[in-house]
């Protein structure tokens, strides 16, 4: 591998710094058509005649330019980066549409001769994938018939090839669980993104807050609340979003019997959008104390969550019923890591991050925990969330990580 010059920095989390591909590598791009008719991208790339593959996918992000491409091409894997038919759009990100988009990936990759499947589920990419492995280590008519909406899944006519290994790199423990650690539950108002509850504001000096260059510490006390408000928060989220798909579905149900009132058909085939506001307030990413790790003060967002959390940007900000409840609550979707990993039961690797700002190092610990595999294996690299430097260094955690991806990849025989 190439070390990079002491004075390069990743400007992008996702993206193939510090290395680039083997000048021989060969680059084709498919559009495959997943099991209930949409259009998925994906681009394999491979070096001479590789017997394995390994595979990169994310609901939410563009993975073609992954930075492990180089080094999984090196150490004699083929890789195929995926994308899902909700790349950059939370309004219609859907897990289990997520899954079937991974199946049609999946299948793909067996449909060409490969051998051996490894999966690599980086940041979201592990709920992704723990989903797709706990259906598809399932008979078809024993998968789930129903996402948590109520839309049928079609898991039971998709082809679901099973996988030979599982590696998770910085993971995190599920879209809505990530949300759930973060959402600010002193929002008093759903409509007004400014309402504030003073008992639970995180940004309180009174509750514990001190700003940069100062560092906040916060009571156990009001930590147990600030947790316990979170759900609460969440669950009245998942209430609204319920009571929007209700009022629709219900509309849709008069039109198809023959309703013929206008208000009442603008009411079926509108479909309502969900701001949720101030979703960067994690007490861990204010408070360095809890939890310790190599983290820098403030989230992936910005370096200070009062602006972040307040700002445009966030998880789950704008979002369809559909997609809040599928994907983002942390009560009520199906692709939370503690209901899925138990069904990794092929080899397992888990790459930890020790500066990462989303999942902390005993919530790293949890998760590998929920892993059913009996071979498993848990490093820690020193890195942010995207593997770059932490404060103090500058080589990037990304080299590292893939070491122990290419050690562990040739002492499973897969390369």
């Amino acid at each position: 591998m190439t070390e990079p010059r002491k004075s390069q920095r990743p400007s992008l989390g996702i993206d193939w710094y510090p290395q680039s591909p083997p000048a021989d590598t060969e680059t084709r791009a498919f559009t495959l058509r997943t099991q209930d008719g949409a259009a998925v991208l994906g681009t394999l790339y491979v070096r001479g005649r590789p017997r394995n593959v390994a595979c990169l996918m994310h609901p939410r992000e563009y993975f073609g330019a992954h930075y492990l491409v180089p080094a999984l091409l090196e150490c004699g894997m083929a890789v195929w980066t995926q994308g899902a038919r909700s790349i950059g759009n939370d309004l219609r990100l859907e897990h289990e549409q997520a899954v079937v988009d991974a199946a049609a990936g999946i299948d793909f990759l067996r449909g060409r001769g490969f051998e051996k499947i490894v999966l690599i589920g980086n940041s979201g990419g592990s709920g992704v994938y723990s989903y797709y492995i706990q259906q598809s280590s399932l008979a078809p008519e024993q998968r789930l018939a129903k996402s948590v909406v109520g839309k049928p899944t079609g898991f039971a006519g998709t082809s679901m090839p099973q996988v030979d290994g599982m590696i998770y790199l910085a993971p995190h423990p599920g879209q809505g669980r990530l949300l759930m650690g973060c959402i600010d539950p002193s929002v008093s108002d759903e409509h007004d993104a400014l309402s504030v509850d003073s008992g639970l504001d995180p940004f309180n000096p009174d509750n514990g807050y001190v700003a940069a260059p100062g560092e906040s510490r916060y009571a156990d006390d009001f930590i147990q609340r600030y947790r316990k408000a979170q759900r609460a928060r969440v669950e009245r989220l998942d209430e609204l979003a319920r009571g929007l798909i209700e009022r629709r579905q219900s509309a849709r149900r008069r039109v198809k019997e023959g309703e013929s009132d206008r208000a009442v058909r603008l009411q079926a085939a509108h479909t309502p959008i969900m701001t949720v506001w101030r979703t960067d307030a994690d007490l861990r990413c204010l408070d360095l104390s809890l939890d310790p790790s190599d983290r820098a003060p403030g989230s992936i967002w910005g370096a200070d969550p009062l602006v972040s959390n307040y700002g445009a940007v966030g998880f789950g900000r704008l979002c369809s019923p559909e997609s809040w409840l599928s994907t983002w609550s942390g009560v009520s979707s199906h692709a939370a890591l503690e209901n899925t990993a138990p069904s990794v039961t092929m080899p397992a690797l888990l790459i930890e991050y020790t500066g990462d700002q989303t999942t902390f190092p005993l919530q790293v610990q949890e998760i590998f925990s929920w892993i059913g595999a009996s071979d498993k294996q848990h490093v820690r690299v020193r890195g942010d969330h995207h593997g770059r430097p932490v404060p103090g260094e500058e080589d990037s955690g990304r080299l590292a990580a893939a070491r122990h991806m290419a050690d562990w990849l040739a002492s499973r025989g897969f390369v």
